[in-house]
């Protein structure tokens, strides 16, 4: 006679989680990653250093972006207001010697606050582009 339970039941259930299938799993995926992991070669990109650009052009035309995104343009002793759409198209009409080919081209220099947006930095230089305008550059603050 097999022996009874004194609750009445032969058997009980179990009312675990078997983690065993669960540690093999994780323990095969650490072994891929593991694995595949050194024959990612990470992509390399030389940034240019600050402290290593070369001197400063003389009299560049200057685009001082603000924090509520007023455009300003410096050139010579003058500044004058502007917006970040018609910013090109004023710079050409009062300096037309940025659309000139080489190094005879007036370099223009963006001064942007850090707290704008980087968009706004991109539409500037999208639109000196666009309006043909060679020598164009960021300026930096240079410190530790």
């Amino acid at each position: 006679m097999p022996a009874i339970n004194p609750r009445g039941r032969g058997r009980r259930n179990i009312n675990e989680i078997n983690m065993v299938p669960f540690i093999d799993v994780m323990l095969v995926l650490l072994i891929i990653f593991m694995v595949t992991a050194p024959l990612i070669t990470p992509s390399m990109i030389a940034l240019p250093r600050v402290g290593k650009a070369p001197s400063q052009p003389k009299n560049p035309v200057q685009i001082m972006i603000n924090k509520d995104e007023t455009v300003q343009i410096k050139i010579k002793a003058d500044a004058v207001p502007s917006n970040v759409r018609n910013v090109a198209a004023d710079i050409v009409k009062r300096e037309p010697a940025v659309k000139a080919a080489g190094a005879e081209a007036v370099p223009v220099v963006i001064s942007a606050d850090k707290a704008i947006k980087y968009e706004t930095v991109v539409q500037v230089m999208d639109t000196l582009q666009k309006a043909g305008v060679s020598r164009v550059g960021l300026s930096v603050q240079t410190g530790k």
